[in-house]
This record gives structure tokens, C-alpha cells and sequence, in this order.
């Protein structure tokens, strides 16, 4: 890192902390030619992750997205903000863990769906509503049965609703 005063490329880290949102770290350097002391912060540079949309388009992955559907699909349910916020942010990090530089608008959407399935069915049939078009009741009702279904073989499911 070059200092501000004398352009030397040498210093010395004299104390490093994350910051409070843990997604930088703060280090307090000192200059070894003029000595003073200067403040960087080193962040992890991620690669544009790019969203294939349904017809083939491009876009930028904006995780405000991700939270915009939670929030509409949790609207008046009890699930917390915090919950809300802990399927966004796993969503997001899954969606930069997969290691590419492009990733579809399904796969997200179904890392979303099953998110929410394992907070709140209702939230989950919301969201999977607006998410796979239904079109016809025929295919809402489909949906539902199959939910229906999932929790009759597992009872444990319906206890996790009132929570």
C-alpha cells in the first residue's frame, strides 16, 4: 500500500479488525520511510454474477430482488424480519457459491421456494404462485396437493408453522 505523504510502497500492519459488518477488515498501517500512519480496508472483490432470465436475457444479480419476493410472499405471516433476512442472505450466498459467472432466474427462484418451505407453507405457495405463473386453478390446486401431501409423511412439518 503506498503512503499518502512520501509514495513509499512499504508499510507495516500495525493493528487489523473486521469491521462491524464483518464484510472487511479495517488495518491501521505505518509508513517505513516518513512513519505515519494511515487507515486501509481490504474487501473481497466478487465477480459480477449475471441472472439468465426466462427468455434468454441478461441481467445484473441484484439480491434486493430476493428480498422484495420474500417480503411480499411473507406479507402478513409470522415470520420474522430476521427470518426473512437469513433466507435472503443464504439465498445470495449460494447463488455466489455456485462458482459460475451466470446463474438462471429458476435456480434461484427454487433456492428461494425451498427456503421458504421449510418457514411457512403459505409464504412458500405465495411465492411459488407469482414464481411458476400459475395460470388456472387446476395448477394452483396441484401445487397445494402436493404440499398437502409432503405433510401428511411428515408430520413434524405442520409443527414448524406456529412457530
Amino acid at each position: 500500500m503506498r503512503c499518502q505523504v512520501c509514495n513509499c510502497l512499504e508499510s507495516r500492519v500495525i493493528d487489523s479488525r473486521p469491521t462491524e459488518e464483518g464484510n472487511c477488515i479495517r488495518r491501521r498501517r505505518e509508513c517505513t520511510r516518513c512513519g505515519r500512519r494511515f487507515t486501509t480496508y481490504e474487501k473481497v472483490e466478487q465477480l459480477p454474477l449475471m441472472v439468465i432470465k426466462r427468455d434468454g436475457s441478461r441481467e445484473p444479480f441484484e439480491p434486493q430482488k430476493i428480498r422484495a419476493g420474500i417480503l411480499h410472499a411473507c406479507g402478513k405471516l409470522p415470520v420474522s424480519a430476521q427470518q426473512m433476512q437469513e433466507i435472503a442472505d443464504r439465498v445470495e450466498q449460494a447463488a455466489y457459491n455456485s462458482g459460475d459467472a451466470e446463474i438462471s432466474s429458476q435456480r434461484i427462484g427454487d433456492m428461494v421456494m425451498a427456503e421458504l418451505k421449510q418457514v411457512n407453507d403459505v409464504a412458500y405457495v405465495r411465492f411459488a404462485a407469482v414464481y411458476r405463473k400459475f395460470t388456472d386453478l387446476t395448477t394452483f390446486m396441484s401445487e397445494l396437493q402436493k404440499l398437502v401431501e409432503e405433510n401428511q409423511t411428515n408430520p413434524a412439518a405442520d409443527d414448524k408453522q406456529g412457530e
